[in-house]
C-alpha cells in the first residue's frame, strides 16, 4: 500500500515543480531538464512517471484546473448569502498577485490549446466550470430576491468569467497599473451596476 502513496506524492511534487519551472522559464521554452532541476531529480527519474514532457504538462494542466475550480467551489459552498458568495467567487477567481505560479501557468496553457486536443479540452472544461460557478450564484441570488440582474444568467456568467480572465492576465503579466484590489473592486462595481451587488 505504501508504494502507490509514494508514487502519488512524487507525481504531486513533480506537478508543483512543473508550475515553478514553467513560471521561471515559460511553457514555450520549458524542458524536461528544467523540471528535473526544479524537482532535484534526473530526467530519467521523471521519465519513470511520465512518458515525456507533454504527458507531464497535460497532467499539470488538469491538476491546475481541478485545484482552481474545486477550491473555489468548496469555498462558495460554505457561504449562505448569494451576495457574499459572489464576492468570494470574485476574490478566489483572481490571482493572488504577479507571482501566482498556478494562475500564470493556467493562462499559459491557454496558448497550448490550439496545438493540443487534450489541452483544448482542459481549457474548455475550465471555462465551463467557471461559468457554472457564476450561474449557480446568480440563480441563488435571483431566488433569494437579492439580485435583480439586467441580463440573463448566461450573459452575466460570461461577463464575470471574461472580466476575471482579463484582469487576471494583466495581474500575472506584471502590469503595475492592475492590482488584485483594483481588479476585485472593478468586478464588484460591474456586479452592482448589473443588479448583482456583493456584500462588500
Amino acid at each position: 500500500m505504501a508504494r502507490p502513496k509514494r508514487q502519488e506524492a512524487r507525481r504531486a511534487a513533480l506537478i508543483e515543480a512543473t508550475y515553478a519551472a514553467g513560471r521561471a522559464h515559460g511553457l514555450r521554452s520549458l524542458s524536461l531538464t528544467d523540471v528535473a532541476e526544479q524537482a532535484g531529480l534526473t530526467r530519467g527519474a521523471i521519465l519513470y512517471y511520465y512518458e515525456d514532457l507533454d504527458a507531464l504538462l497535460v497532467e499539470a494542466h488538469s491538476a491546475g484546473v481541478e485545484r482552481f475550480c474545486d477550491d473555489r467551489d468548496r469555498l462558495v459552498a460554505t457561504i449562505d448569502d448569494p451576495r457574499d458568495r459572489l464576492g468570494a467567487a470574485i476574490d478566489a477567481g483572481l490571482p493572488t498577485g504577479s507571482d501566482d505560479a498556478l494562475m500564470s501557468l493556467l493562462y499559459e496553457f491557454d496558448v497550448l490549446a490550439g496545438n493540443s486536443e487534450l489541452h483544448d479540452e482542459l481549457v474548455q472544461g475550465m471555462y465551463l466550470r467557471q461559468l457554472a460557478t457564476y450561474r449557480g450564484i446568480l440563480a441563488a441570488g435571483r431566488e433569494a430576491g437579492v439580485f435583480a440582474p439586467r441580463l440573463e444568467d448566461d450573459e452575466l456568467a460570461m461577463t464575470f468569467v471574461a472580466l476575471e480572465d482579463a484582469y487576471g492576465l494583466h495581474i500575472v503579466g506584471g502590469n503595475a497599473l492592475m492590482t488584485v484590489d483594483v481588479a476585485a473592486a472593478a468586478m464588484r462595481a460591474v456586479a452592482r451596476d448589473l443588479g448583482c451587488p456583493t456584500s462588500s
